[in-house]
């Protein structure tokens, strides 16, 4: 009886075995390493969807004359630099060819060396640290970068508000807060400026004392690259002390979370980001329609289908990572390395081409948005660039 049992669990073993191959022989992972919990949780569903989108219109691509399916492999780093290396190997466990992410930074440097040595390459979103690229050869990014970004501020806090003195709040331990407070304070001081910087700690949620701090110090401005969490409570508690001075910020702050808590407020909000609702019409009406049929999409997006720029820049990276496979004629991550340096592609937010150096996309143009605190949606201020 024991031999016979055991005839049959094996030959239940070996049809699971038999079936397994022919469909992962087709079947192609692209892994997402981006939050969907933490500080900067809302931003990382907000970047995955755009991926998630962008993986429903198109999910086989043909590579060395195969079609592949695309199975989209999704983690949660937890907006945690201790925690998203574990993350980051779960990919490469799982066999990825290549990985999409990081929203945030600090959590894309702390995975980089997981990748490195798992042999995986790796792409950026809209982690805008130099340091995420420097030094490698394995992590790339489609978004523009730090200095850009500071330089970009702290030219439009001189031309539009002749601005003489900023007040500059970041995260104490944070490498994106503190890369783009750095880079602006750097240029706002070569412009001829005055800088008043302070830091707050993880877990901190009063802010009025930095916000006193600001109104004290004469301040034209108030910089604060910082999380969404971060933002929100800056927003409404500035509106409670009467904060007049306008409230500058980077690309985490374009978020409708920013434009819900900023309604029916007396506060100015500025922020620099990648794309402008609007910008490409058709990719705006599609993942509308997108968020607007599925339940939990429009949970991820926040409630609403405003279009996060952050969206757009994921559905972008993914036919970036399209054509890395199909420029590779393998689905080998190494090979999709190689293949990713001469990969050119146009996308809703611009031209995606890789520069030698750092793998870093050669981005010259930010978007500078206002939130119509009446309409509870992005102005577009205009587009700016930084000139060498």
């Amino acid at each position: 009886m024991k031999k016979k049992l055991l005839s049959v669990l094996m030959a239940a073993a070996m049809v699971a075995v038999t079936a397994v191959p022919a469909f992962a022989a087709d079947t192609i992972k692209i892994g997402v390493y981006e939050p969907a919990s933490g500080d900067n949780g809302a931003g990382g569903k907000q970047e995955t969807l755009g991926i998630q989108y962008a993986n429903s219109l198109t999910p086989t691509v043909e590579i060395g004359g195969t079609e592949y399916n695309v199975e989209l492999d999704i983690v949660d780093n937890e907006s945690s630099n201790d925690k998203g290396p574990s993350a980051a190997a779960q990919l490469v466990s799982d066999g990825v060819s290549i990985v999409l992410g990081s929203y945030g930074s600090g959590v894309s440097i702390a995975a980089s060396d997981i990748f490195k040595e798992g042999g995986v390459p790796a792409m950026g979103v809209t982690c805008t640290n130099p340091q995420v690229t420097q030094g490698n050869t394995h992590y790339f990014r489609i978004c523009f970068l730090d200095p850009f970004q500071g330089t970009v501020l702290a030219n439009f806090a001189n031309e539009n508000f002749e601005a003489k003195k900023a007040y500059v709040l970041t995260k104490l331990g944070d490498d994106y807060s503190t890369g783009v407070g750095f880079y602006f304070t750097k240029a706002f001081e070569a412009l001829g400026g005055e800088v008043v910087a302070e830091t707050f700690q993880e877990g901190n949620s009063d802010f009025t004392s930095y916000i006193a701090s600001a109104k004290n110090a004469e301040a034209d401005v108030f910089f604060a690259p910082v999380s969404i969490e971060a933002a929100a409570l800056i927003i409404e508690q500035a509106a409670a002390q009467g904060l007049e001075m306008p409230l500058l910020a980077s690309d985490t702050w374009d978020s409708n979370v920013v434009l819900n808590t900023a309604k029916g407020k007396n506060v100015q909000i500025y922020v620099t980001t990648f794309y402008q609702e609007g910008g490409n019409p058709e990719f705006d009406e599609g993942i509308k329609a997108y968020i607007n049929s599925d339940s939990t999409a429009k949970a991820n997006n926040g409630g609403d289908d405003i279009v996060a720029a952050v969206s757009a820049m994921g559905y972008d990276a993914y036919y970036v990572a399209l054509e890395a496979l199909k420029a590779a004629g393998s689905p080998d991550p190494a090979a999709v390395n190689e293949a990713l340096w001469n990969v050119e592609y146009d996308g809703v937010c611009g031209k995606v081409v890789f520069d030698k150096e750092n793998g870093d996309a050669v981005r010259d143009t930010a978007f500078v948005k206002s939130a119509n605190t009446e309409t509870g949606a992005w102005d577009l201020v205009g587009a700016q660039k930084v000139e060498e």
